[in-house]
């Protein structure tokens, strides 16, 4: 698919014609860009807006320009733009620091492997770069609101055969992926598939799970009675299963291959091996057959009595309290100071008064800046302030996000190194507090989990932050705290496990070095029944659903955990009918 940029002038001229009298720089255009592609524009504003090209309230574009192909699968730009819609929320929206630019620059970068002109993303730091810009910032954002996050024209909707761009990116809906090599494996689609590479890879994609192959024909009139059917159960399968469709006029090489003699043929596979082949349009068979499918196809702790352990939440939990900042400021005296860090102290009380869609974006690469600066300026004992200040900051997602995608993750890294005691003294209770609650915090945003997480340098100095922290003897809140954010990682594993998809976030060893941090835990924990209980259930989502070659599940095995877990339900009774669910059914049962 051809990918263009539409840029707009939103000032229509003026700021050409008065830029370098009001400023003192010359702006040809306040521009306003959108992607094109595939029959739909998409752009930020009022939230992500999807339309037909050229049908916005904005006109006709003042310039189109071609930013080259992409070849990537639309199920797979579904799944991406589903992200971005998360990030560019309405109350995110920012004139200089989180607009439509942005937005255009990162689509354009997953699209065709390179961003938007430079001249027009530089845009907004060229204004401020100007006394007038800077003094009538909030005044400008405010006043071009009208412009940048109108709703669309009810004329606009995309066309029907485009419209599936907009749909998909909204709902688990079922749609069709067209053949492709991308790695990447939809979920609740139907894969249209034409070359044996393909099938091999999807059936390959589905080894841990099962999948069903519809040998069909353009001239097959049967064929199309079951359709629908199809797509239905593509789209109720979600990630359980891979859905494969294959058109045997235009892929001989694959009929020949499964020796297809007539249409339609189905044929099922349950670990990568094939279970089950039929012919006819028989809605209610395939029906039938694929619920069996699905049914035999599932993890054998699917069928484990586990009520307890199945009411656990699959949120990640993070505490959303906002610090007392002139006392966080006055902790950090003159270093506190700095136009950076009151700018930040600046964004979150406007956040926290009105709104996070008044609350205009602080420089944060500045703001990184300081914090590697605090770690060797401040004294050891105010330096968790800096860091109470960077939690309470990234509440809002524009910044958490921000600080998921920094390039070498400095400033997460430099609060990890510094809160860890390797080779030195433990530091201060504070410091180790707030760094615990600002990572909890961070798995707010979907970023962190699909970009920070998979850093083994961030990985590593968690996993460290937790050791180190999980038994503290003296400070059960340190002890709740780190529980709380081992939960959390267990919860992305088990949420993964679910999703079907087979690259993890944390590799196999992070997993085990996970448990046995939380084992340890448990094991020397006496007091709080809240850090015993987020330890437990961290436990349970480990285990649950994971393979059975795993080295977690070998570990729980050998270690005999089942009996350690009953051990300490004589210390905290009222977890009692959770530890024997894991002890007798999850590890009892489950593991045998």
């Amino acid at each position: 698919m051809e990918v263009e940029l539409y840029v707009y002038d939103l000032s229509r001229g003026l700021a050409r014609q008065i830029s370098g009298t009001l400023l003192g720089t010359q702006i040809d255009a306040v521009y306003h860009t959108s992607i094109v592609f595939g029959g739909v524009e998409i752009f930020f504003g009022l939230g992500v807006q999807i339309c037909r090209p050229g049908s916005t309230h904005h006109g006709a574009p003042m310039e189109i320009v071609p930013l080259g192909t992409t070849a990537l699968p639309q199920d797979v730009i579904h799944e991406y733009l589903a992200v971005l819609k998360r990030i560019y929320t309405p109350e995110s929206y920012d004139l200089f620091l989180h607009n439509c630019n942005n937005f255009s620059n990162d689509f354009a970068e997953f699209l065709v492997g390179r961003g938007i002109p430079e001249h027009i993303t530089s845009l907004p730091q060229t204004v401020l770069n100007t006394p007038f810009g800077q003094m009538l910032r909030p005044q400008l954002d405010s006043a071009m609101r009208s412009m940048t996050q109108a709703p669309l024209p009810p004329s606009s909707a995309p066309a029907a055969e485009a419209a599936g761009v907009s749909q998909a990116a909204s709902t688990n809906g079922a749609s069709s992926a067209q053949n492709g090599e991308s790695g990447v494996v939809g979920t609740g689609i139907v894969h249209n598939v034409t070359s044996l590479k393909e099938v091999e890879r999807l059936l390959q994609a589905a080894s841990k799970r099962c999948a069903i192959i519809f040998f069909t024909s353009s001239s097959c009139a049967p064929c199309r009675i079951v359709y629908p059917a199809y797509d239905e159960l593509a789209a109720e399968a979600g990630n359980k299963a891979i859905v494969i469709k294959v058109d045997i006029r235009q892929a001989r090489e694959i009929a020949s291959r499964y020796q297809i003699m007539a249409t339609p043929t189905f044929m099922t596979f349950v670990g990568g091996e094939k279970e089950n082949e039929w012919t006819g349009a028989d809605e209610r068979k395939l029906r039938a057959n694929f619920g069996l499918l699905l049914q035999m196809a599932r993890h054998p702790h699917s069928n484990l009595h586990l009520p307890l352990l199945l009411r656990v939440p699959r949120q990640p939990s993070a505490s959303t309290k906002v610090p007392a900042l002139d006392k966080v400021m006055a902790k950090m005296g003159d270093f506190g100071q700095a136009p950076e860090i009151q700018a930040v102290k600046d964004f979150v009380a406007t956040r926290n008064s009105e709104g996070s869609r008044e609350a205009t974006l602080p420089d944060l690469k500045a703001f990184s800046s300081a914090v590697k600066r605090a770690t060797s300026e401040l004294p050891e004992e105010s330096s968790f302030a800096i860091v109470d200040l960077a939690r309470a900051a990234m509440m809002d997602v524009r910044v958490s996000s921000y600080f998921a995608e920094e390039e070498g993750h400095h400033m997460l890294s430099t609060i990890l190194d510094y809160a860890t005691s390797e080779n030195r003294p433990q530091r201060p209770y504070a410091l180790r507090l707030v760094t615990l609650h600002m990572f909890c915090s961070m798995f707010a945003s979907p970023l962190f989990v699909t970009h920070t997480l998979r850093d083994p340098k961030v990985t590593s100095a968690l996993l460290l932050l937790l050791d180190q922290n999980l038994v503290d003897r003296d400070r059960e809140t340190v002890r709740v705290t780190a529980a709380t954010l081992a939960f959390n990682l267990a919860v992305v594993v088990s949420r993964q496990r679910e999703s079907g998809d087979d690259d993890e976030v944390l590799a196999q060893g992070c997993q085990l070095q996970l448990l046995l941090a939380v084992l340890e835990a448990i094991g020397t924990e006496k007091d709080s029944s809240q850090a015993f209980s987020r330890c437990l259930w961290a436990v349970g989502l480990l285990v649950y659903c994971a393979d059975k070659e795993s080295e977690v599940v070998e570990y729980v095995k050998a270690a005999e955990v089942a009996s350690t877990l009953k051990e300490k339900a004589a210390v905290f009774p009222e977890t009692r009918g959770l530890v024997l669910e894991m002890a007798d059914e999850l590890i009892g049962k489950g593991l045998k």
